[in-house]
């Protein structure tokens, strides 16, 4: 391996920070917190296909094209959400949607 492991696991806890950071900071911005998510995701799959390459083995990274494949739904999902939120309500502001049975 070219990249030592550590920087991988650095580099994979900088950008889930990112995330985390990105979904504190828009905590009423839906779409926001929905893309600090998948920032985090993508760390995640950072992780695992720098551990996979460092100690050789697959497992790893089939891990992570299974995590590839619960995001594209996952994103779906919550897009289509989000979708028909702002159309029913004209905002994206989760401040908004306190209440489940409104």
């Amino acid at each position: 391996m070219i990249v030592p492991l550590s920087h991988v696991l650095i580099l994979s806890g900088v950008i889930f920070s990112l995330g985390l950071g990105c979904l504190l900071a828009w905590r009423s911005n839906l779409i926001m917190m929905l893309i600090g998510i998948e920032i985090m995701l993508n760390a995640a799959i950072l992780a695992f296909v720098g551990g996979s390459a460092g100690w050789g083995n697959a497992d790893g990274q089939i891990f992570a094209v299974f995590i590839i494949a619960m995001t594209s739904a996952e994103v779906s999902l919550a897009l289509a959400l989000v979708v028909y939120l702002h159309r029913r309500r004209k905002t994206v502001d989760s401040d908004q949607f306190s209440r489940l049975g409104e």
